[in-house]
């Protein structure tokens, strides 16, 4: 008899079991104090069976608790299911003393807090996976006013950088044949460019010039983990609208083009955030595009630059030494509403504009060192190439908002990903154009209130 069969059929009878007893329960009150003890059950079980029936009650009680009792329950795990500081004291003892590998494990054992197993254990039941996700989503929300919560984020963020490495990534082509269930998902799910209609998703899934790539976790199902959208084009492109509208772009033959561009970029779970998927699914991606158009030429990002919008308006109000009080005053014009369709006004905006978002790109960091703009990030981290600022890439109010209509071309070169990712890692050297590096010797001089020209 198939093993794997009884224990897949086992499940399934204890998750009915468990259903039928939910539907019974979902009347009663509950607490975070019930979920507590549901825990510590959970904990002390040494069956499976049970383990998993433990499992699917407590995600049940979870499910059900609101807002502040959620929180309560977060800040039990924190106090309840910490590790036991007088074990660690004697596991630390015990290792001083003798210094061998059976003392130094006890030692890692006993520092590792209860609520890892806990977890462990909460993942048993189908389905568990994505309960669990769900549930970290819910702690995102709280660390902003509950910052002692961020060791029990730190527990998940372990156990999910595991849970979901490369190994368990599944790559799927997604096209207009992929089942509507997953297809509804990629329309919730885009963040960069909103899909508007069932129509609009269907030009960007077109097989002639478009491709979209999503993966998947065995655990989670049909729910997507992250999906990178694709056009092939002409040249490198440098305007998204052209790219949205299907009335201004087109391309017959696949093989007339010689660029893939990365025009979208979506993570589609909250409760995942800071597990990486990106730089691994752009990298994937650029292999089954080879395959199937060797003539590429081209692997290249059209991307948003958000909160550069945000960082000039800090640029405008610094009182010390910058922009001169010209350039200051042509910034305002910004606050115009038209300003993008009025050529004086663009032209004399982008002569500023540009130099002073490759100073941004390149020279504003954040606490870690790495540079402020999350985007950015992302891709030179991958091993990309700073290669080309747009101007007016992006006039959509959304853009214009965000970015003052810029958008950036990061350039993946096949040959030079590892060695530019190694730079950047070791050094936070960032890869980037010749071009890219005389807007920031403009900028210099800008933001010393020096002439351009």
């Amino acid at each position: 008899m198939n093993m794997s069969f009884l224990q897949e059929l086992f499940s399934n009878i204890t998750q009915r079991d468990v259903l039928l007893r939910r539907r019974e329960d979902e009347r009663s009150p509950v607490d975070h104090a019930m979920l507590i003890k549901a825990c510590q059950a959970l904990l002390e079980s040494d069956g499976e069976a049970s383990s998993i029936t433990l499992a699917s009650q407590t995600l049940a009680i979870y499910a059900r608790l609101d807002d502040d009792q959620k929180r309560q329950f977060f800040m039990g795990l924190a106090d309840d299911f910490a590790a036991d500081p007088e074990g660690i004291d004697a596991a630390y003892a015990a290792y001083r003393e003798t210094r061998d590998n059976l003392t130094q494990q006890h030692l890692f054992d006993v520092c590792e807090p209860r609520r890892q197993e806990l977890l462990r254990r909460l993942n048993l039941p189908s389905g568990g996976t994505h309960e669990l996700v769900h549930m970290r989503e819910d702690l995102l929300a709280m660390l902003g006013e509950h910052p002692d919560l961020k060791a029990i984020d730190a527990d998940f963020a372990h156990l999910f950088a595991s849970w979901f490495n490369r190994g368990f990534l599944v790559l799927k082509r997604i096209d207009w044949n992929t089942p509507a269930v997953i297809l509804e998902k990629i329309i919730r799910y885009e963040a960069v460019h909103e899909i508007h209609d069932w129509n609009d998703l269907r030009r960007r899934l077109d097989a002639r010039d478009r491709r979209c790539f999503a993966f998947f976790h065995p655990a989670i199902g049909d729910e997507p983990l992250i999906f990178v959208e694709v056009a092939l084009h002409k040249g490198l492109p440098d305007q998204i609208q052209a790219i949205l509208d299907p009335a201004t772009y087109d391309i017959e033959d696949p093989e007339a083009a010689d660029t893939a561009a990365f025009f979208g970029i979506s993570n589609c779970q909250t409760g995942l955030r800071g597990i990486s998927f990106g730089n691994f699914l752009i990298k994937q991606v650029v292999q089954e595009l080879k395959q199937e158009l060797p003539h590429l030429k081209h692997f290249v990002t059209l991307s948003p630059v958000p909160g550069f919008r945000k960082w000039l308006e800090t640029v405008l109000q610094d009182a010390g030494d910058g922009l001169d009080e010209d350039a200051k005053a042509a910034l305002e014009h910004l606050n115009a509403p038209d300003w993008a369709s009025d050529p004086e006004q663009s032209q004399r905006l982008k002569e500023l504009i540009k130099p002073l978002a490759a100073h941004y790109l390149l020279k504003e960091k954040n606490a870690k060192a790495l540079p402020l703009n999350p985007v950015a990030r992302f891709h030179l981290g991958n091993g990309a190439q700073l290669h080309r600022i747009n101007w007016l890439g992006d006039t959509s109010g959304k853009g214009l908002h965000q970015a003052a209509g810029l958008m950036v071309n990061y350039l993946y070169v096949l040959e030079d990903i590892e060695r530019n990712h190694e730079k950047y890692t070791t050094h936070g050297t960032i890869a980037c154009s010749s071009a890219v590096r005389d807007l920031d010797r403009r900028a210099r001089k800008l933001l010393k209130g020096e002439p351009t020209k």
